[in-house]
């Protein structure tokens, strides 16, 4: 039972990162109809920059994880602003597809510098556990669900009673009609891409931390991860992003956690699981959970 509720913990604490990740695709989506495939090297850059100034001892690390929160954002506003925004009125899969040669560029830069080696995030909680109840949960895990928390629900205030968010969702519901309102498109966009750089930065910082070993060329892996949790809520609702990201967080923990019992799914199936979790929720929904049906005459 104790390793249940640890599991849970776990899978909690890592699904919040996910709902981070998730809730950037969909804001993207939302405000620009692209789907963001460049969402891993956002998560890349915050992480290796945040690393690569707590590594040198002279930065203390809250100021190096705002400078890679920082340096993420605006690395996705000019994302939007050079490439995106001149495209905007073209085809959105051909601007969504042009975001996986982003990636690619961007991921292939960071590699390089990192190389064969992995760069450890030099953070305060180490390999520290906390013990609750008899429950031992790491540091990292307990930081990455408060901090994960506090961000999700600051966002949904702002997104419900800002002038910016209610622009969003203006521009989300109908974008005809928010443009003769006066509410500019392409400035939503971009302040919609600041602020999934920023998120993708934050989720980044907590997927290199204890347990896993710091940044490396795999670590970009996660975000895509991410990916299956934004479908499963559905693309277009930010509600859905966190439900899927707390699904896919528990279902990729519960699977390592008792891949002893599951060895006939292969090893390493936990890396699988978020899609095949995909797959089997789009087979009964195809919009995702919560995401807005689309309506066929036959």
């Amino acid at each position: 039972m104790r390793l249940f509720l640890e599991l849970i913990v776990s899978g909690l604490s890592l699904g919040a990162v996910y709902a981070l990740l998730a809730l950037g695709f969909v804001m993207v989506f939302k405000a620009s109809g692209v789907v963001n495939f460049a969402h891993p090297a956002l998560l890349m850059i915050g992480a290796y920059t945040t690393a690569r100034l707590a590594a040198d001892g002279h930065v203390p690390f809250v100021v190096a994880i705002l400078a890679g929160v920082g340096l993420a954002s605006v690395a996705a506003l000019v994302v939007q602003r050079l490439l995106v925004y001149p495209m905007a009125s073209r085809s959105a899969i051909t601007v969504s597809v042009m975001t996986i040669g982003v990636n690619l560029v961007i991921q292939t830069e960071i590699i390089r510098r990192l190389g064969v080696d992995i760069l450890p995030m030099h953070d305060p909680w180490g390999a520290r556990v906390l013990t609750v109840a008899g429950v031992h949960i790491p540091q990292t895990r307990a930081a990455a669900l408060v901090v994960g928390v506090a961000l999700i629900g600051a966002f949904f205030v702002w997104f419900k009673f800002s002038i910016w968010g209610i622009a969003m969702r203006a521009v989300a519901d109908d974008p005809e009609t928010a443009a003769l309102m006066g509410i500019r498109r392409a400035r939503v966009s971009a302040l919609a891409w600041t602020l999934a750089g920023a998120l993708a930065a934050v989720a980044g910082l907590f997927l290199t931390v204890y347990p896993t070993s710091g940044v490396a060329p795999a670590s970009a892996a996660a975000a895509l991860r991410a990916f299956p949790a934004a479908i499963i809520g559905g693309l277009d609702s930010t509600g859905g992003a966190i439900a899927g990201g707390l699904i896919v967080g528990v279902a990729e923990v519960l699977t390592q956690g008792y891949a002893h019992d599951l060895t006939f799914l292969g090893q390493g199936f936990d890396t699988v699981m978020p899609y095949a979790v995909m797959v089997a929720v789009l087979l009964v929904r195809p919009s995702g959970l919560f995401g807005t049906q689309e309506l066929h005459r036959a």
